[in-house]
């Protein structure tokens, strides 16, 4: 977001300057029902949004929202506007046409842009698309516009692909790099894959979330005539391209990501355990699966944030696929009991289950 500080008074138009002066004129202006210019009108309520004091803080904001649209599109599409106003409008006025012109509008800065990247519906956001110098110099847009549900697959493939061919890496995804080399290549999104992404995505409801429910979820069918393709369609829906996997995997809800964290392509599997709505249910669950792929493993066990449950802890420790540095690290907090499973375990490497048995002799003490 923008700084949003008050504009120089040498910027102010006289009519603006008197509107603000002492008097009455500053709550008629907050009230919008001073006679000023459409352009003039958003820089008083501006300047007044942006002031101290408080009772025409909010007096200007309600007035902002209840603008005339028409009145809004003409004065927001000026390129005489500074971008702080323009900021500021894009926040406070949620409509599509307003959206639409303060893109249109040079004016405008990138983070503005990005701001509505990030909420706009679905046209906006192609709009937005259609300003490559301005994704390539702004590069968070382009991760907005991705994390963004109403976004078209097919408008998020193309602007990664733009982001991948210029070697521009889009920051704030955690799983850029499984985005980057998916799209590498890849067969841009159809129609039919915006509207099933779409429709899938309409439907991240987490609420309820428990250990039994993840386990009703059925694993996914391979397509063996399409191994390059990644999952086929299973009972979820999931769809066959690996880079709107990716973003179903990022953005889904947690029956779809168990569903992918058991794909078999890599960077789909990466993408689920990336994702920023996973769940600590989640990764006790996928922590003692001994069939996921040990780099999904292996990330979940060097996130010390997760490492800190106790479950999660046994669960690694049980893990074939985890890594032993890691290993090594969690076994001293295991309790005697988990301790003694492990060094009996045919089931972990030697060196796990030595260097537990090692850790419960210290602990009993010599053998009398």
């Amino acid at each position: 977001m923008m700084e949003r500080t008050p504009l120089p008074t040498s910027q102010l138009s006289s009519a603006v300057q008197r509107a603000l002066g002492p008097g009455p004129g500053k709550l008629m202006a907050a009230r919008g029902i001073m006679p000023l210019p459409p352009a003039d009108q958003l820089a008083v309520l501006y300047q007044l949004i942006t002031g101290h004091e408080e009772a025409l803080v909010q007096q200007a904001r309600n007035t902002v929202t209840n603008l005339p649209e028409k009145l809004l599109v003409g004065a927001l599409a000026s390129v005489a506007l500074d971008p702080r106003v323009l900021d500021l409008f894009a926040e406070l006025v949620d409509k599509p046409t307003v959206a639409e012109v303060i893109v249109l509008n040079a004016t405008t800065a990138d983070e503005t842009i990005a701001t509505l990247a990030g909420r706009a519906e679905s046209r906006e956001v192609d709009l937005i698309a259609q300003n490559e110098q301005r994704l390539l110099r702004h590069p968070q847009i382009i991760a907005a516009m991705y994390m963004n549900r109403r976004a078209r697959m097919s408008t998020v493939d193309r602007v990664v692909e733009l982001a991948v061919r210029n070697d521009v890496r889009v920051p704030g995804l955690a799983a850029w790099d499984e985005v980057a080399r998916a799209i590498t290549g890849a067969t841009l999104a159809t129609p039919e894959d915006d509207e099933k992404v779409a429709h899938l995505l309409a439907d991240t409801d987490d609420q309820g979330l428990t250990q039994g429910n993840l386990d009703e979820v059925p694993p996914p069918i391979e397509d063996p005539n399409a191994p390059e393709a990644g999952p086929a369609l299973d009972g979820n829906g999931i769809p066959k391209g690996i880079p709107a996997q990716i973003r179903l995997a990022t953005l889904g809800n947690a029956v779809q990501r168990n569903t992918l964290i058991r794909s078999p392509i890599r960077l789909v599997a990466m993408a689920a355990v990336r994702s920023p709505a996973v769940k600590d249910v989640e990764v006790m669950r996928w922590a003692s699966n001994h069939s996921l792929h040990e780099d999904v493993i292996r990330y979940i066990a060097s996130r010390r944030e997760w490492t800190k449950g106790y479950g999660i802890k046994v669960s690694l420790c049980r893990n074939p696929k985890s890594p032993i540095a890691e290993v090594a690290r969690l076994l001293p907090f295991m309790r005697e009991k988990d301790l003694a499973m492990l060094s009996k375990s045919k089931g972990v490497p030697s060196a796990v289950s030595a260097q537990a048995r090692k850790l419960l002799m210290q602990r009993r003490g010599p053998a009398k």
